[in-house]
């Protein structure tokens, strides 16, 4: 176990901010949370911590919360990228980051642990898992959030080169309590309101519950190595497998037709054009062009170095219906 130190998490209300500020308190560190004024607090209103308010974008406001923490978690960031925009999304996850890395270097800290996404890794040609080793290689035009990541992840190597300690994680596709933003909660709030779409599409997945990434974070802080990344996932699964899990758990038929992947470009141009033309849609265009391919990782690194997800992919499905019944995001299950 790790001596008890002071740590300061960006992000510490959000979805999996809040999972690594319950760990860290509940492990007896001193937790100081960076936050917005406007920042929703229902994830973390229990918990005994300090609260920093300020923003990654703001400089002065990252040095005084970084001030004296030893352990600084970089989890702040725009992921809802089909809803953001675009530059917002890279001032947040690029300049963001370069700011905390200085506000870390200032405050000395002792381990820094980033955030990153295995959406910043790329996809190898034959559909089979991507490790660490592949670098991204899609459209950044077409999936900028990954994109962005990648070049936060440049920020991160420069500051590794002069001196920083930090350990990157690249989580997969998260899934748990608490995701009140919707990012891959939707996937399970809509198909219990009701909406289930007609089709699944023909690509597959790698996923981890939240939980499982929450502890990771701790682990890495304790002994990841410096200037490394580690890919966090627990099960792949088609989108076929993934859609019938969801639609057993919230009590609703599950899409019976494949979207074929030849067809997914044409219709990403179509709701590309349609939504350019001011219609709100349920899915953008970069959502259904991905959703046509294999994006799966290869998480054998991070299992060595810190231990094997303890939550399947369908306990973490059931646990995340829970959490939304309990809050009601979602009325009661519905019937087939």
């Amino acid at each position: 176990m790790h001596e008890m130190v002071k740590a300061l998490v960006t992000g510490g209300t959000g979805f999996l901010g809040a999972h690594i500020v319950r760990l860290l308190v509940a492990a007896g560190h001193e937790v100081r949370l960076l936050r917005r004024a406007s920042s929703r607090l229902d994830l973390v209103a229990d918990l005994p911590v300090e609260h920093a308010l300020g923003d990654v974008t703001d400089a002065d406001s990252l040095h005084k919360a970084a001030a004296g923490c030893a352990w600084i978690f970089h989890t702040a960031a725009i992921a809802d990228y089909w809803r953001a925009q675009r530059a917002k999304m890279y001032q947040v996850n690029v300049e963001g980051t370069r700011n905390v890395l200085r506000a870390a270097q200032a405050a000395q800290a002792e381990r820094v642990i980033f955030t990153s996404s295995a959406a910043a890794v790329g996809l190898r040609p034959d559909g089979a898992p991507s490790d660490e080793t592949v670098a991204f290689n899609l459209p950044p035009e077409r999936f900028p959030y990954g994109h962005s990541k990648m070049l936060a992840e440049q920020e991160v190597a420069k500051a590794v080169q002069a001196g920083l300690p930090v350990v990157t994680l690249n989580p997969s596709v998260i899934f748990g309590p608490g995701d009140l933003n919707l990012i891959s909660g939707s996937l399970i709030v809509e198909p219990a309101r009701g909406l289930v779409p007609p089709f699944y599409p023909a690509g597959a997945v790698t996923a981890i519950d939240v939980r499982d990434v929450a502890a990771a974070h701790l682990a890495a802080a304790e002994r990841g190595a410096i200037g490394e990344r580690y890919i966090l996932g627990a099960q792949d699964a088609t989108y076929r497998e993934l859609f019938a899990m969801i639609c057993q758990i919230v009590g609703v038929r599950a899409p019976k037709l494949l979207l074929p992947r030849a067809l997914a470009t044409p219709l990403a141009y179509l709701v590309g054009a349609l939504s350019r033309l001011g219609l709100k849609l349920p899915v953008n265009a970069d959502q259904i062009w991905l959703s046509a391919r294999r994006v799966l990782f290869n998480s054998s690194k991070a299992r060595a170095a810190f231990g094997e997800p303890r939550i399947s992919l369908r306990q973490s499905l059931e646990d995340t219906y829970q959490w939304y019944l309990q809050h009601g995001l979602i009325a009661k299950k519905a019937r087939a």
